[in-house]
């Protein structure tokens, strides 16, 4: 790693007035934002040592999540760690920080819960992205920072409004998967059971509505503004991550519990239509590749796909090829859908058994779907594989599609 300090104000930083600094920066919050050439800016997250430390990682946002790269700087004769980026003014990104990460027992052994229990918000950044605890996994409160820049998108429809739909919360057992898990049913403000039948949205990662991905607010003021018709929204819960990477890849198993399990259940008291062209299935990562399964599987059931990450990179177990979901697409015959597909300009790291990235695995499906002849929108945003991102763009997704 380079030695160059190349954030401005570091570079002018006198050792003795850090308690100056240090006061400046509390004021101003991290990270530290800074113009750079070309309309970019630097981007350097701080840490302040009170006490003598071997080393200070960030995790996440464009520091990525091994070292050397999200290792930390000491400027010398000072209590200041620091990491500059020069990235474009419009990243969105969450992040933690670790001190004395490397090396450690745990980083070690490879024991991703004890690591991370270690990991801790920036705490000269206000700006937080919380994730609460949650009975039904037994996981606690995860406070991590978030770093949205001078031209990251807007996101308008976060905020809570006037208008407050109801969320219902279920226990649906499932024989296809021998298993049960929680179900969330949103009706928009003035549903009623006699209602012409609406729109269907069905989500996965449910338990997301608990914290990063508000859902219930983002459609409150959707159909509030007039952006989208009154919908119904039905979130699915996906239990453990073990149980979620099992179902979801392209889970045949998972598709069937979909449609022929949880949707004639939800039919049963709920009016929501059963036009594909008004059904819209939609997931992030391994969820955003479980909704393009499902498009083109059960075309009859689910008119229209949001894909926001997906992992596309993604193989089974008895194909060593990966990125199997993009043949499928490429060697079946063109299904009557509509798709969105979005990925972060920051997920080009490796994925696993060396494949391709996320980014390129999309915009593999991307170029796949358009030589089909699908209608399909694509985009790209300045971020990572961050709910902080695609909580403000699945919006986006909504108002095309619906």
């Amino acid at each position: 790693m380079s030695d160059r300090i190349e954030s401005p104000r570091l570079q002018e930083l006198d050792p003795a007035r850090t308690t100056e600094f240090w006061a400046e920066i509390a004021e101003q919050g991290t990270p530290l934002v800074e113009p750079a050439p070309d309309g970019d800016v630097w981007l350097t997250f701080l840490y302040r040592a009170r006490e003598p430390v071997s080393d200070v990682s960030v995790f996440g946002g464009p520091a990525g999540w091994d070292p050397p790269a999200n290792v930390m700087q000491h400027l010398p004769g000072t209590d200041v760690w620091y990491l500059t980026f020069r990235v474009g003014a419009d990243l969105r990104c969450t992040y933690r920080l670790a001190v004395d990460d490397v090396g450690s027992t745990a980083a070690e052994a490879e024991d991703w819960a004890e690591r991370t229990a270690h990991w801790f918000a920036d705490p000269l950044n206000p700006a937080t992205f919380v994730y609460p605890e949650d009975e039904a996994t037994d996981s606690h409160e995860t406070v991590i920072s978030l770093a949205s820049l001078p031209d990251a998108p807007s996101q308008p429809w976060l905020v809570p409004g006037p208008e407050r739909g109801a969320l219902a919360q279920y226990s649906h057992r499932s024989e296809v998967l021998g298993n049960e898990r929680r179900i969330w049913v949103y009706t928009p403000t003035g549903y009623t059971p006699d209602a012409e039948p609406l729109p269907l949205l069905l989500l996965f990662d449910g338990d997301t509505v608990l914290g990063p991905m508000p859902m219930p607010t983002i459609l409150d003021n959707l159909i509030e503004a007039g952006r989208i018709p009154p919908t119904i929204a039905v979130l699915v819960d996906s239990l453990t991550q073990e149980v979620r990477n099992r179902e979801l890849p392209c889970g045949a198993p998972f598709l069937e519990y979909l449609t022929d399990e949880l949707l004639p259940w939800v039919r049963e008291r709920y009016r929501i239509t059963t036009d594909p062209g008004r059904t819209i299935v939609a997931g992030q990562s391994h969820g955003g590749q479980a909704a393009a399964f499902a498009g083109l599987r059960r075309p009859d059931v689910f008119g229209n796909v949001i894909s926001q990450s997906g992992s596309f990179w993604w193989h089974p177990d008895d194909d060593p090829e990966h990125e199997w979901l993009n043949r499928q697409y490429a060697e079946a015959p063109r299904q009557p859908i509509r798709l969105w597909l979005e990925a972060g300009l920051q997920e080009r790291g490796q994925t696993p058994g060396s494949g391709p990235s996320i980014l390129v695995a999309n915009r593999h499906l991307r170029t796949i779907l358009r030589s089909k002849g699908y209608d399909v929108q694509y985009s790209e945003f300045n971020g990572g594989h961050d709910y902080a991102c695609w909580r403000g763009s699945i919006a986006d997704a909504l108002i095309a599609l619906i």
